[in-house]
């Protein structure tokens, strides 16, 4: 005999339910990888903040018409976590950018290939310039090797001992994209996991409790005038406040700072709220319930989610846009190195050749004595 499957009953309720669940666990987590890459980089240069002030009022809005409309408490405690997450992302940048609303953005890094030219122009001039007159380690790559690395030269001293210091070690390697992708494909299926287990718990608590206590007669959903005005306001904050950060990476022609998982958690999360709204099916004892009205009172926050999902897609066509790729980036230090170490190959001809002349120049040096003194100290 099959077992029971009225827990696994996929009818529509149960995928607007399940599809809720997931969003609620996408919004839970949306902004801690944000936070997290902020505090690892010790910068918030890559997000916008009139992104985040925009997105504050759209989840302030978003409170006040929940409140209005009666929409279920879960929505309405997770609009003001929202709000609590947002003041946290804002704090990051005023710390570490100050108090500023202005996105400046920085001019953009030169690109390694062009850097690579340019320290090739720069030791071939000062090579070729050097004199008698020019600084001995002038233009050599010890120096620019350890110019980059920081090297303060303290080993120099006789009284500090030479001994290698964790700043001079190189720095690990930065995961690869294979890496990156399969870390963040694994972090959503687990938040899809957690919000399936959440609806299963939630379904299994709810049929326990109808079970025991008499059914009680779900109260009609009637569109409010403040909750829709204030839904749609959030509706239009939601929209524009991708906007700035759009345009920042346009301008910067860069998503350095920017972290991929937390617009992918957005995304998973809008893309099911949106499909735990459509996925809805008038109660039949309610004859006075249409789909259609249902969707009408819960348009302006379908239209927000819908619309932050196109516009992310933007901002995932620009992850993709300006990423110079590995194979590049691996190339261009190739090709710093191949010539650090050309150069330190000619320094080292240099002084196998200046060794060679000093030593011909005392073979061939002749005595200045006199004569018979040179022959008595020669043949006595």
């Amino acid at each position: 005999m099959a077992p029971p499957t009225q827990f696994l009953n996929l009818d529509v309720e149960a995928i607007s339910g399940i599809c809720g669940s997931i969003s609620i666990a996408c919004w839970v987590v949306v902004f801690s990888p944000q936070i997290v890459e902020n505090i690892r980089r010790g910068s918030a240069d890559g997000l916008s903040v009139q992104f985040i002030v925009v997105w504050l009022l759209g989840d302030v809005f978003n409170i006040l018409g929940a409140m209005f409309q009666g929409v279920l408490p879960t929505m309405l405690i997770l609009a003001v976590y929202y709000t609590i997450a947002d003041f946290v992302l804002l704090g990051q940048c005023f710390y570490y950018r100050g108090f500023t609303l202005s996105d400046d953005a920085p001019s953009p890094a030169k690109p390694k290939r062009a850097a690579a030219s340019t320290a090739t122009t720069t030791i071939t001039s000062q090579h070729a310039a050097a004199t008698e007159r020019t600084g001995l380690l002038l233009g050599s790559p010890l120096l620019i090797d350890r110019e980059r690395r920081g090297s303060d030269w303290s080993h120099l001293s006789p009284a500090v001992p030479l001994v290698a210091t964790p700043s001079s070690l190189p720095p690990p390697p930065p995961p690869t994209k294979a890496q990156t992708l399969l870390s963040n494909l694994l972090a959503m299926v687990m938040v899809c996991a957690a919000g399936v287990l959440g609806w299963y718990l939630s379904r299994s608590y709810t049929i326990t409790s109808t079970s025991t206590s008499p059914e009680s007669s779900a109260e009609p959903l009637i569109m409010n005038f403040w909750g829709q005005v204030f839904g749609w306001l959030c509706a239009a904050l939601y929209l524009g406040s991708r906007l700035p950060q759009l345009l920042l990476n346009w301008r910067r022609k860069s998503t350095d700072g920017v972290s991929m998982l937390f617009f992918l958690f957005a995304c998973l999360g809008n893309l099911t709220y949106v499909l735990s709204i459509l996925a809805y099916e008038p109660p039949a004892d309610d004859g006075s319930a249409t789909y259609s009205g249902y969707v009408l009172v819960n348009l302006s926050w379908l239209a927000g989610s819908a619309g932050t999902l196109v516009l992310d897609l933007g901002i995932f066509i620009q992850f993709f846009l300006y990423d110079k790729g590995e194979e590049e980036e691996e190339d261009d230090d190739d090709e710093i190195e191949d010539l650090e170490e050309g150069c330190r190959d000619s320094d080292a001809e240099d002084d196998d050749e200046d060794d060679d002349d000093d030593r011909s120049i005392g073979e061939e040096r002749w005595d200045q004595r006199p004569v018979l003194q040179r022959n008595i100290s020669e043949f006595s």
